[in-house]
């Protein structure tokens, strides 16, 4: 496993995540909300930690095995939900960290499942961040399953291809028995 590689690999998702923790803001200071600091730390925190594993962790190698590929898309989703939860946290909308990082999770998965209420209550960057979660775990799925597909190998790619909606003549009919 090298090491080197998945630290660095994960300090580039970390600056992508703080990167999109600023967007919230925009938010913030549109409805006056008093959630901008929240926001703004929990980004420059996340950004900050990504750059020290970018820096420390220097890539010798760049290329992926199926093997650091699971590790960067496993601990992925514990990183990002881990600091997805920090505007959570510091905002003051849960008062537990297993709360905060469940919604965060939640979102990262799209799961959809939530433990905050009432919604409507919350400021306005915190319930786009909550919605921004929720769009960056899809996009992750997409992106993951694009990324690591071919790398399993052909009949997992023959497999995709044939449940792919689309115009094809080939694909596998479901039966009904």
């Amino acid at each position: 496993m090298n090491y080197k590689l998945l630290f660095n690999t994960l300090g580039g998702l970390l600056i992508f995540l703080g990167l999109f923790m600023l967007v919230p803001i925009i938010f913030s200071l549109y409805y006056h909300d008093n959630d901008i600091f929240a926001l703004l730390y929990s980004s420059i925190i996340t950004i900050g930690i990504g750059t020290l594993l970018r820096i420390f962790f220097k890539k010798e190698n760049t290329s992926f095995s199926p093997r650091e590929g699971l590790a960067i898309a496993g601990l992925g989703w514990f990183i990002a939900a881990g600091f997805g939860a920090l505007p959570y946290m510091l905002y003051g909308t849960f008062h537990n960290y297993i709360d905060a990082y469940f919604e965060a999770m939640s979102g990262f998965t799209t799961t959809g499942a939530t433990v905050l209420y009432p919604i409507e209550a919350q400021p306005h960057g915190i319930i786009f961040w909550r919605g921004l979660t929720h769009w960056l775990g899809g996009m992750g799925i997409i992106v993951l399953v694009i990324a690591l597909l071919p790398a399993i190998g052909r009949g997992a790619m023959q497999l995709y291809k044939s449940e792919v909606p689309g115009p094809t003549a080939d694909r596998l009919k479901p039966k009904i028995t």
